[in-house]
């Protein structure tokens, strides 16, 4: 009878990190989707491979810092609980499919799940990787996706003068995409002074100070305001700022005094939850996802991941990965 138990909890039971409270966490048990629907092909069943840390996002999730207004707007697809917690948080997964139609069994796929060992999903939910992305940088799927939202909401052309203030994953993708546009001359600028190996790998011009005011184009994702400062320092006349940091419950203060108005600049907010509105008509969530990892196929972006450790030592490792770990841009979970 004990071994029939154990049967069924491997049929019907995950592992998963759950957020227990601020600066806590632990790996409990937890139940999987029903499995009637994956006969039916309309559930996958994936085992976890690899999944990503999310740096930015879930260190406030990680201290519940997401502000009560933001609850519902703040939830990730396959979130379990509710903020602030328990919580199971994340949304970087790669796998392989080992139940579901046929034509997806043994596919490798990106998912926007949190950090569990195995979980069932929709169909729909799985994009399966490009033959030439290892699974190992798949990982770095929904950062990229947000690198291509914020593109989009600047706008950037060919010839553009363009500053990114904050390298953290985020802004390192939105630099070197920015980069490979024709003609432009794109500055990646942090005060951490580690970052500038990271971003000569990637063929990056690297400064820790800010430059001359005559950017076409900035866009900040360091998540400290006084970078949101610096970038607005940055705009030439008639330029846009594209605000892609997200603060949490913190106060920012913004100085739109001096310059601001002569210079008639655009301050302008992303988020990676809607796709830019003139977009809208040509592109829905799942093709923004598969362009991503086609955009991921470039080796040069193995220099993102700077950290792994195993998914078993999640509850004595997240705290320092999430609180020490100013080195650290992406950290990969190994299942």
């Amino acid at each position: 009878m004990e071994r029939d138990r154990d049967v069924l909890n491997t049929e019907t039971m995950a592992r998963a990190w759950w957020i227990t409270g601020a600066g806590k966490g632990e790996i409990q048990e937890t139940p999987l989707a029903e499995p009637d629907d994956v006969e039916e092909g309309k559930l996958v069943t994936v085992q976890a491979l690899y999944s990503g840390i999310s740096r930015g996002t879930e260190s406030l999730v990680f201290h519940g810092r997401v502000p009560r207004s933001e609850y519902s707007a703040m939830r990730a697809p396959f979130q379990g609980g509710d903020f602030p917690w328990p919580v199971k948080y994340g949304y970087a997964s790669v796998g392989k499919v080992v139940e579901g139609p046929a034509e997806l069994v043994g596919q490798t796929v990106f998912c926007l799940y949190p950090h569990q060992n195995r979980y069932r999903v929709p169909v729909s939910a799985v994009t399966p990787l490009p033959k030439d992305l290892p699974a190992e940088r798949a990982i770095l799927a929904a950062n990229m996706e947000t690198a291509v939202n914020g593109l989009w909401d600047g706008a950037p052309a060919v010839g553009d003068r363009i500053a990114v203030v904050g390298l953290g994953v985020v802004g390192l993708l939105v630099a070197w995409l920015a980069s490979r546009i024709p003609g432009t001359r794109v500055t990646a600028i942090d005060t951490n002074p580690e970052r500038q190996a990271v971003a000569e790998q990637l063929g990056l011009t690297f400064s820790s100070e800010s430059g001359a005011d005559d950017h076409d184009l900035v866009i900040h994702s360091s998540g400290h305001p006084s970078g949101l400062e610096t970038a607005l320092g940055l705009a030439g006349q008639e330029a846009t700022i594209v605000e892609m940091s997200w603060y949490g419950d913190q106060l920012v203060s913004a100085p739109l005094g001096a310059a601001f108005h002569p210079r008639r600049l655009t301050l302008k907010s992303s988020q990676v939850g809607q796709i830019v509105p003139s977009r809208v008509p040509r592109w829905d969530y799942r093709k923004r996802l598969a362009l991503a990892l086609e955009l991921l196929q470039d080796e040069a972006l193995d220099a993102l991941i700077t950290g792994e450790c195993r998914f078993d030592d999640l509850p004595k490792s997240m705290a320092g990965i999430l609180i020490d770990g100013r080195e650290t841009l992406c950290h990969r979970v190994v299942y």
